[in-house]
């Protein structure tokens, strides 16, 4: 077995950041389990109550000075912390796939999109500008300015532990306002490294707070008055029946991110060799768990040699998939990230095989896992065929390396199955014909379109969208968008006489 470089040195403890000071949770602690070995890489804490009441009153008055700091200032910052994200960059990585299990490639391309939405805030004397106008009536002018609000709760997900977090908190500091995150407690230690780079880049106490935790800990948020707004990335239940409704009782600003059961669509004009591997990253990247990942695969046409000599190819590049740690540079594919979660993955194959579908290939028991690994946490890439718009694998989000493929005649079925569904966050279409393209992209209901692209991840200058079962607000993360959520609008009205 190949020995790998471990950011993560033996058990250390996942530490909240409050007011400037790095303090050990009062509440229960548990175990930081690495997916790909099953050992304890650490321990966090489930913070109470009391913790996430220190931390925002440290929050809010640290907002009266920070919102008085030229945003100039504020962006030297984020400067130095872009800096120290880069020079970090490799550890940063790493330690995203020894706590998560996607592989070093994986994690070096979230740490790249992480490090973008800084780099955007930086422009926050740009992006925070407002408007005039001189003379809307005689001798009256009229101007809007961007004005913060205090301070926001950001609540991060499993799946991406480094990157989700910063599609928000780098615009609320530039734009003046204070921060508590809470990450995941499954993976603390990726916020847990930039909250130390936060503090070394010099952001005075309160500005930058980190809570870990679980139920307790997100009640607190929306349940406190002195929180304004809350951005939350996780499962569509949630956001539904707890985090938009949460926030709608205390009044607070939300932008809240939810699942999906994301469509690609594959026409028979696609050019088939750029294709596929296109499919690879969507489907079985991050071992599927990814709200921008492909679950379902819908051939358009009645040409059975085309759809039999495509999905073959398809089934050959996914079996050929190399599984195992991830910090081992050769492998493809790591785990999910518990083993909770591989139960239910195959718990949701298994439905599909009752409700009718027949398995191409068969990913619950992997054979072959580079490193001998156990394999308590891994599963092989799995391809359904035969299925029904109807069907619970179709309709229902997955969230593991799952393929299921459906087949339709027309063009205009696909989209209307695609417009069926409970979730609207990514969808997208292969083709060489550009009325195809057109047609997909005007008529699909989705937050984010791909055409030819199988991953649709906005840069951090566009904002991540989403619609429906997928997204509860109006304004979205990062961009211009976050720039807007993290203000109000003031319109000040003059005239002297």
């Amino acid at each position: 077995m190949a020995i790998l470089e471990e950011p993560i040195k033996g058990v250390p403890m996942a530490k909240n950041y409050i007011n400037g000071e790095w303090v050990e949770s009062k509440g229960e602690i548990i175990d930081v389990v690495n997916p790909a070995n099953c050992q304890v890489i650490g321990k966090v804490g489930v913070s109470t109550r009391e913790e996430i009441d220190e931390a925002v009153k440290a929050a809010k008055e640290a907002f009266y000075d920070w919102r008085r700091t030229p945003a100039v200032t504020r962006c030297r910052y984020l400067f130095r912390l872009l800096h120290l994200l880069e020079e970090n960059f490799e550890e940063l990585s790493r330690v995203q796939t020894q706590e998560h299990g996607k592989t070093i490639d994986e994690s070096r391309g979230e740490t790249r999109r992480g490090i973008e939405n800084v780099e955007v805030a930086c422009g926050i004397p740009t992006l925070m500008m407002g408007d005039s106008s001189e003379d809307i009536a005689s001798g009256i002018d009229e101007y809007l300015i961007r004005v913060p609000l205090g301070v926001f709760g950001v609540i991060g997900p499993f799946n991406f532990p480094f990157m989700i977090p910063l599609w928000s908190a780098p615009y609320a500091v530039a734009t003046g306002n204070t921060v508590v995150i809470k990450p995941s407690s499954e993976v603390p230690f990726s916020q847990t490294k930039i909250t130390e780079l936060a503090e070394e880049a010099g952001f005075p106490p309160g500005v930058w707070n980190m809570v870990h935790g679980g139920r307790t800990v997100v009640n607190g948020m929306l349940e406190h008055p002195g929180i304004e707004g809350i951005t939350f990335v996780g499962s569509t239940p949630v956001m539904q029946d707890v985090i938009y409704p949460g926030c709608g009782k205390t009044g607070k600003r939300c932008i809240a991110q939810g699942g999906a059961a994301n469509i690609l669509v594959i026409m028979p004009d696609c050019n088939v060799d750029a294709t596929i591997p296109g499919l690879m990253t969507s489907f079985f990247g991050n071992a599927g768990q990814r709200c921008l990942a492909g679950q379902t695969l819908i051939m358009v046409g009645e040409d059975n040699r085309f759809y039999n000599d495509f999905v073959e190819k398809v089934t050959d590049r996914a079996r050929s998939i190399v599984m195992g740690y991830g910090l081992d540079e050769s492998v493809q594919m790591g785990p999910v990230r518990d083993a909770k979660k591989k139960e239910r993955i195959i718990s949701y194959i298994e439905t599909g095989i009752k409700e009718g579908a027949k398995l191409r290939l068969d990913g619950r028991k992997p054979k072959t896992i580079t490193g001998g690994y156990p394999d308590t946490c891994f599963l092989g890439p799995t391809i359904m065929e035969g299925l029904h718009r109807n069907m619970r694998v179709v309709r229902e989000e997955i969230f593991g390396p799952t393929m299921g493929i459906l087949r339709v005649k027309t063009l205009e079925e696909a989209i209307e199955i695609c417009n069926e569904s409970p979730y609207h966050n990514g969808h997208a279409i292969f083709t060489s014909n550009g009325k195809y393209a057109r047609q997909f992209q005007y008529d699909v209901i989705s937050g984010n379109v791909g055409i030819n692209i199988g991953i649709v991840a906005p840069m951090a200058f566009f904002p991540f969208s989403g619609m429906a079962g997928s997204f509860m607000g109006i304004l979205h993360t990062q961009g211009k968008e976050a720039v807007r959520f993290f203000t109000e609008s003031k319109v000040c009205i003059h005239r002297w006489l």
